[in-house]
């Protein structure tokens, strides 16, 4: 198989994006960004915690650790040290459905970076020793998290809308699943899933794409990759399953200074074509300061610090929700102004003013979100991984445009007036929260 490669656009907000196919279906996309003097490159794996089995919850993330610890030709110090070294940095996250693994570098560090990023994804080792060592790492950051509560509710709330649905489960794992799992079963999940048609690489910064390619080709070449040498993927037991939602409400009861509550419900998926709309009834519901919630909720009566609301787009499913943390006492009174004003939104949309001022606190977000190279190239390589394609930015600034006041109020009308879920973390030992979900 020849590699082929297309142009896909030369934005005015941006330089050239340009995609090259591989054998063996690894693609690699850039944006030149002749006018910066670095360059972000990341890796890209269509793989996280939605694909993971109960018995091995977490492993995406437990993987993304051991990735760091060592390959056949570089020991964990030397893949850190290699970067820094020449003034970078590099990292990695792990989500519900893609991990990423990426490094900033100068623009004449890029094949450094290349090399050692690629040589971490192909050529791990991961020992047993390692596994024990990020093993007891793992179990440390989960009590950090569970230390956090404004952090866990996400996690509760997820559960209360997903349920069993992996979807429903922390991306970190938990306590019994990271503590019981094998080296065997991450090696396992590693050769199986990280296969070149699951795989993104994505570069923004001062470069040339033919000479990414070259590198890329280089690197994972090396390792088999592009040549059917890498060990093959078995067959899948089945696609992902499409999780089937019934509106809950989960308590954790936690002697909490505040308590931590979001009220929601499911959303949309991400080839929605509503979630442009979608993102308009967000930032004006919820996004800033001038938005209805806040102003609502902090600016007129005081309830609460912080309350804002957001959206979230799997590939078959989604969620919206509202969080606010709140004095015990008052949250009875908060989820009632924040159930209120929902089900106004939902009867009668949002006025010509919010809508106007909601589309330009999206595209404001799009634009300046894109202000460095590892925004760009979170923005190309993601776009790709999930989408298969990526917008021009202003492509994405006319489609917000496009938004009317109907759309929003549209899948405002069929969206909150969804069954709700809630997530709370406090000290509320057995207080029913029913009627705050009641409609």
């Amino acid at each position: 198989m020849r590699a082929r490669t297309t142009t896909l656009s030369e934005g005015r907000y941006g330089g050239t994006v340009r995609r090259t196919v591989l054998p063996g279906g690894l693609r690699v996309i850039t944006e030149a960004l002749p006018a910066v003097r670095s360059v972000s490159f990341g890796i890209w794996v269509g793989i996280g915690s939605r694909d993971e089995a109960p018995s091995v919850a977490g492993s995406s993330h437990f993987l993304e650790h051991l990735l760091f610890k060592g390959t056949k030709r570089r020991s964990a110090l030397e893949i850190s040290a290699e970067i820094e070294a020449v003034g970078g940095e590099s990292n990695a996250f792990t989500g519900k459905e893609y991990t990423c693994y990426y490094a900033r570098v100068l623009d004449s560090d890029l094949p450094l970076a290349v090399d050692v990023v690629s040589d971490m994804l192909t050529s791990s080792v991961i020992t047993t020793g390692d596994v024990e060592t990020e093993r007891g790492v793992i179990l440390e950051e989960i009590a950090m998290h569970d230390d956090d509560p404004g952090d866990v509710v996400h996690d509760v709330f997820t559960g209360a809308v997903f349920g069993d649905h992996p979807l429903g489960r922390p991306v970190i794992g938990t306590v019994d699943s990271i503590s019981t799992m094998t080296r065997r079963q991450i090696h396992s999940f590693y050769r199986r899933r990280y296969q070149p048609e699951q795989i993104v690489v994505a570069a923004a910064g001062n470069l040339d794409h033919g000479t990414v390619v070259r590198l890329v080709r280089k690197a994972f070449g090396a390792a088999g990759f592009l040549d059917g040498s890498a060990e093959p993927a078995p067959p899948r037991r089945g696609e992902r399953s499409v999780p089937i939602l019934t509106p809950s409400v989960q308590v954790v009861t936690k002697d909490t200074e505040q308590a931590h509550v979001i009220l929601g419900t499911r959303g949309i998926a991400r080839d929605d074509e509503r979630r442009f709309a979608l993102g308009v009834l967000n930032h004006a519901l919820g996004g800033g300061m001038s938005s209805r919630l806040f102003q609502e909720v902090r600016e007129r009566r005081g309830l609460a610090y912080s309350v804002y609301s957001y959206s979230t787009q799997y590939a078959d499913a989604g969620l919206f929700g509202v969080y606010a943390g709140v004095a015990h006492k008052r949250v009875g009174d908060v989820l009632t102004v924040i159930r209120d004003e929902l089900a106004l939104v939902a009867d009668r949309g949002l006025t010509d003013e919010e809508v106007a001022r909601g589309k330009g606190m999206l595209k404001g977000a799009t634009v300046l979100g894109l202000e460095d190279t590892g925004s760009r190239m979170s923005r190309i390589g993601k776009g790709e991984l999930v989408y298969g394609d990526v917008l021009d930015v202003d492509e994405l600034l006319g489609r917000i445009d496009a938004v009317s006041v109907d759309d929003v109020r549209s899948i405002a009308s069929e969206l909150l007036a969804r069954p709700m879920s809630l997530g709370v973390i406090g000290p509320f030992d057995g207080h029913d929260f029913s009627e705050a979900v009641a409609s």
